[in-house]
């Protein structure tokens, strides 16, 4: 509950969406120790659901030089919801988004000598761990709606890379479409894709993501592709999945999670009828089937198909498509 609630503008609503990756390679290691990967982003209708409300009364800010931008986020910002998520504040991703535009506001000498205070209410619905990108997606829906409320105005361009210091998944929510990713998943093309229906399995189960680096089976040297070949072949990985396009973690993934090897069996029987090729996202748990046109509004079918499902399961659009 907000004590001073009726002090605060409306609230102003946004759609933190998930992502599936269609295919996911790793190219190489990395001077850095980060692995070089590529993949095609989709975003999805289907996400969290952050709420921003502004207080009525500004927060003087301190000399730039002098300023310190987490002292400055502890009086700005104030997490609903999203508190829960981490054991620590400074672990949570909306909190780490806002600190990190905040500083380079400092930096860029953008920081007015008042700002407003940010009340963050999230409606978190996309579970966690699941390769689907909920929390890169909340990082990167914060930094826009701040950027925007707090009259920053840094250009999308500057925004991923802020938001890349957060996270490898954030820059793909700032582009805002779907995407072919290289780097460590800043570096961005986008593609036009089919509009398409997916059957989305999210079975409970973790992975690190520091053991399936570390696993021996991990394919590291997966040769690059070159962009204009990603895109040519679009139909190699959209709906079917055909060589050499996969996910490098399936097989790492299934072997030490059981949960999500049943899942993605589930989701396999059903191939022959969706017409798709059933997947792993990111580095799991979350499967998804890409579902063919003529069968998408075949209701009693889908609700049967989520019911026999071994886990919770949703039938969901790419973005582009919803509304």
């Amino acid at each position: 509950m907000i004590d001073n609630a009726s002090s605060l503008s409306a609230p102003i609503t946004r759609l933190s969406p998930a992502k599936i990756n269609l295919f996911l390679h790793i190219t190489g290691k990395r001077a850095d120790g980060y692995h070089n990967l590529q993949t095609v982003f989709r975003l999805l209708d289907w996400g969290d659901y952050l709420h921003f409300s502004v207080a009525a009364e500004a927060i003087a800010t301190i000399t730039q030089g002098t300023l310190k931008a987490n002292k400055l986020c502890d009086q700005l910002l104030t997490l609903i919801g999203a508190d829960a998520v981490t054991v620590s504040l400074e672990d949570n991703l909306i909190y780490k988004a806002a600190c990190v535009l905040l500083s380079a506001a400092i930096k860029a000498n953008k920081l007015p000598k008042q700002l407003y205070r940010v009340y963050v209410d999230l409606d978190k619905r996309l579970p966690m761990g699941a390769g689907l990108g909920g929390g890169s997606s909340n990082a990167a829906t914060t930094l826009l709606a701040l950027n925007e409320i707090w009259a920053f105005n840094f250009s999308q361009y500057e925004l991923i890379n802020i938001g890349a210091t957060v996270g490898a998944d954030v820059p793909i929510f700032i582009f805002g479409q779907d995407a072919i990713a290289q780097g460590i998943g800043e570096q961005l093309t986008p593609i036009a894709l089919p509009d398409q229906q997916y059957l989305v399995l999210t079975p409970t189960a973790h992975v690190s993501t520091a053991e399936l680096f570390a696993h021996p089976k991990l394919q590291r040297d997966i040769a690059p592709l070159s962009i204009p070949t990603i895109k040519r072949q679009a139909a190699h990985y959209t709906q079917a999945l055909h060589a050499p396009y996969h996910n490098v973690f399936t097989p790492v993934v299934t072997s030490l999670a059981p949960a999500v090897d049943e899942a993605l069996d589930y989701l396999k029987s059903l191939e022959k009828v969706a017409l798709g090729t059933a997947r792993m996202t990111g580095s799991g748990s979350a499967v998804f089937l890409p579902l063919e046109n003529s069968i998408i509004d075949d209701k009693k079918l889908l609700a049967k198909w989520i019911a026999d499902a071994p886990c919770p399961a949703y039938v969901v659009n790419n973005l582009s498509c919803s509304g």
